[in-house]
């Protein structure tokens, strides 16, 4: 009798059974749109055919596995491509040293009034407004960015100080209110690139308040980069 025969109705312990591979895992949908969209894009760049597109897609549409899946965009591009880099650190809670200067770019003063600034206008490193007894509105979602670091003081006094900014800034406050508000919603850009607002200061029987303007963003510093970028990608390959 063989001793070392086992028992064919005897089953293994599955905690000892070792993982299957990623290739040998079940596809979600999502893992199919993925590849369906990979597989359009290279139908519009021309990598595929329509015929070929059409036999890809049919057989997305019936692959079981991960690995099944993979076998249709293998030989282009976009498989062999690295996935996204770590997530771009926070923005500090304070300016740069020495980049904000100490004198204001603008003031904007509000007396027993109203004061505006916004539109298509170019934002300095230092700001300061002033409301007692009035308004000010500063809106930041049109405005020309020339600096990354850009300070907003801002002073209350029985007035109101609205702050509007683009909703792919960094937003940072710090400040106080004595029988008044001082609200700053904090907001942190997914581009390492994006300008960060600052907005100091206090509010005296009155209000600051600075918030995301929500569907406008700033692209000029952002397009600064990327031409800046390709100017030395063309230099570099002797353009």
């Amino acid at each position: 009798m063989d001793l070392q025969k086992q028992d064919p109705h005897t089953q293994a312990d599955p905690r000892t059974q070792a993982a299957p591979a990623v290739s040998e895992l079940r596809a979600s949908d999502a893992e199919r749109d993925r590849i369906a969209d990979i597989l359009h894009d290279a139908l519009a760049e021309g990598r595929l055919t329509v015929d070929e597109h059409a036999e890809r897609v049919e057989g997305v549409l019936r692959a079981k596995t991960v690995g099944e899946l993979e076998v249709f965009i293998r030989d282009l591009p976009a498989a062999h491509r690295r996935g996204p880099g770590p997530a771009p650190s926070p923005a500090p809670h304070r300016p740069t040293a020495g980049a904000i200067p100490i004198e204001p770019d603008d003031n904007v003063v509000a007396i027993f009034s109203g004061a505006v600034r916004k539109g298509r206008w170019r934002a300095g490193r230092r700001i300061h407004a002033y409301a007692i007894f009035g308004s000010v509105e500063i809106d930041l979602s049109e405005a020309l960015f020339d600096h990354q670091q850009v300070v907003v003081k801002s002073f209350a006094i029985f007035g109101s100080v609205d702050i509007r900014v683009p909703e792919n800034v960094s937003l940072r406050g710090i400040g106080g209110g004595v029988l008044g508000s001082f609200e700053v919603d904090t907001l942190d850009s997914g581009e390492p690139e994006a300008p960060v607002v600052y907005v100091d200061g206090w509010a005296v029987m009155g209000s600051v308040e600075a918030r995301p303007r929500r569907g406008k963003v700033v692209a000029d510093i952002l397009d600064r980069v990327q031409r800046k970028a390709d100017k030395s990608l063309r230099k570099h390959l002797g353009h």
